[in-house]
């Protein structure tokens, strides 16, 4: 709530048309996605039965209808252009923040059920293992510091590269300002579009030769004290090509490419067996489809292996399969741990443009908290405008989360947002009733003694350590 007033969200809500009831209803589903995320139904049940919050907003959330709730979420989303341009000009003066980087992603989330009757509800590749289910894409816009400046909702099949012009179109962002992306999204298409509209880029180069000498590599040290090494090579075209190297990709690329070489030699083994057998099969035809399965499903190793088919003089008979493994030059198992990063920062040094791509790394987490910590999964609403306001009211949770947690990072807190929610949750409202000689009745209602961990956050977000008034009513 102190976010939200430091935000000025309940005046853009009054000066957008909401009344008391609407502004105290789009609160209860804001907070509640913070403190305890869930539908809307979930939500209603907390704010009447465990949250304090109407007593600090002196509303009475026993009396709001279910409804009240889904009509709030309708009128975030109908001014979700509104709130993203005001909640973001409120976060740059807040934090100083310029205009000059853009991380760009997209991710998705499942429906319970099969959502018929949503529109953008499809199926398609899910990023949490859930393609048995419809899905819903998110697309946001970030600025370097993680706030959002734009989010966008696609059909759960929608294709990546085809979201990019609409969701930067409009943003006004400064002239020279640079967009991070990933590989997917990187086609040469937008890489030219955003070239003639005056952005600069940082992206995943898609390039499957790789080149890499660590005699002429720079380094530089990541935030886990972890040392990477950068060479810089020029393209035809006057990209930046930066091959990094990572201690750690590399011990994964290794782990993967062995895992992978031994899947297809035990496939082949299996199939020079089969033809060994004296009742085993060797018909050319046959063995050639399951090598051809074989290499398909391990395709990561494959390329390394010569194998060769040895048949009778009449071609009709398998008699031997052999093998021998080569590595490519230049490609990523010749290269294990090595990446390439592509951009038109040619005047930068090799340690910043590294670190304007690790930047991307802050969008994952936001997904990450958003579907952890913020209610974004499952949706189990079956209405276009109720699948969008309830993920729209997550995003709008993120930004207070993040405008807390930066001023608690900028303190040398740096807990997420789960464990602040659990460290703050000890604390509660409670009644005393004590009868008096004279038979009255008094009840006093507080809030309990913060802990000390409350005093420490209070004190850094300059906030009363014991929220909400006391009451005494005498009886």
């Amino acid at each position: 709530l102190s976010a939200m007033r430091q935000c000025g969200l309940q005046d853009k809500l009054n000066e957008l048309g909401l009344n008391r009831p609407q502004i105290a209803a789009a609160l209860g589903n804001i907070v509640a996605r913070m403190a305890q995320p869930g539908s809307e139904l979930a939500t209603h049940a907390w704010l009447k039965d465990t949250s304090a919050l109407g007593e600090l907003i002196d509303y009475d959330f026993e009396k709001m209808d279910l409804n009240r709730l889904y009509r709030a979420s309708d009128a975030l989303y109908k001014h979700r252009e509104a709130l993203q341009e005001h909640l973001f000009g409120k976060a740059r003066s807040m934090f100083g923040l310029g205009q000059t980087i853009t991380l760009y992603d997209l991710t998705n989330t499942y429906f319970e059920g099969v959502a018929a009757g949503v529109s953008k509800a499809k199926r398609g590749h899910s990023k949490e293992c859930r393609s048995d289910c419809p899905l819903v894409t998110l697309a946001m816009a970030l600025d370097a510091s993680g706030f959002v400046r734009r989010v966008q909702f696609f059909a759960g099949n929608a294709s990546e590269p085809t979201t990019l012009k609409g969701m930067l179109t409009g943003l006004d962002a400064a002239l020279g300002a640079t967009v991070v992306m990933d590989a997917g999204i990187s086609t040469e298409a937008n890489l030219l579009w955003l070239r003639k509209q005056g952005y600069h880029y940082v992206v995943v180069s898609k390039l499957r030769e790789r080149q890499f000498d660590p005699a002429l590599a720079t380094e530089v040290q990541s935030a886990g004290n972890v040392t990477i090494k950068l060479q810089r090579v020029l393209d035809a075209q006057g990209h930046v090509l930066l091959y990094c190297h990572s201690p750690t990709r590399e011990q994964k690329d290794r782990a993967i490419d062995t895992a992978k070489a031994a899947g297809l030699e035990a496939a082949l083994t299996k199939l020079q067996a089969t033809v060994s057998k004296p009742k085993g099969t060797r018909d050319v035809t046959t063995i050639m489809q399951r090598l051809g399965r074989a290499k398909q499903r391990f395709a990561r190793a494959a390329q390394h292996y010569e194998i060769t088919v040895a048949t009778d003089p009449q071609g009709k008979h398998v008699t031997a399969i052999t093998w021998v493994k080569r590595i490519k030059p230049a490609s990523a198992a010749a290269h294990p741990g090595v990446y390439c990063l592509r951009t038109t920062l040619v005047d930068q040094d090799n340690a910043a443009l590294w670190r304007t791509y690790i930047m991307l790394t802050e969008l994952e987490s936001v997904f990450r908290s958003l579907k952890t910590d913020l209610g974004l999964r499952p949706v189990f609403h079956r209405i276009d405008r109720r699948v969008e306001g309830h993920l729209f009211i997550s995003v709008l949770a993120y930004h207070f989360v993040h405008t807390l947690r930066l001023q608690l990072k900028a303190h040398g807190v740096n807990d997420s947002w789960n464990t602040l929610r659990q460290s703050l949750a000890t604390q509660r409202r409670v009644t005393v009733t004590m009868q008096r000689r004279d038979g009255r009745t008094v009840h006093v209602r507080k809030a309990t003694r913060p802990k000390p961990r409350h005093q420490t956050l209070a004190a850094i977000l300059k906030l009363d350590p014991n929220p909400g008034r006391t009451h005494r009513v005498l009886v």
